[in-house]
């Protein structure tokens, strides 16, 4: 699977089944959030991500329904890309809508994710969570 099918089977996984997302996973997957809510965070390896995943979207207050690729920036390396992208959604407990942008480092190798570094509007989320 190519690079760019890759980010569009998982802007879908976000707004349908999540755990799709994980198929696109490599085995030694590194996931980074460097500015995080709390921190920077960090997970090598589908299982570790895993660990963390599961429970926490269990308890995620909000179901997305909408992706939009706002732009896609091709790099000097084939296998990288820089998304930039908004998710919208609804907070399941209050009907309150919201959204917020996201900027994405993604190497794809052999049609996995072999590192996602993700950069978020974390002001932004706070807002829509309210």
């Amino acid at each position: 699977m190519s690079l760019l099918a890759v980010i569009d089977r998982m802007g879908a996984s976000w707004t349908g089944d999540a755990g799709s997302f994980d198929d696109l996973l490599a085995d030694d997957v590194v996931i980074e959030v460097p500015f995080a809510a709390g921190g920077a965070r960090r997970w090598v390896g589908r299982e570790e991500w895993l660990a963390f995943a599961r429970p926490a979207r269990a308890a995620f207050p909000v179901r997305f329904d909408r992706f939009t690729k706002l732009a896609v920036h091709e790099t000097a390396d084939p296998e990288v890309a820089v998304v930039e992208y908004e998710l919208a959604g609804e907070i399941a407990a209050t009907g309150k809508r919201g959204s917020a942008r996201f900027i994405g480092v993604l190497r794809v190798r052999d049609g996995r994710i072999a590192e996602w570094r993700e950069y978020q509007d974390t002001a932004a989320i706070q807002q829509a969570l309210g």
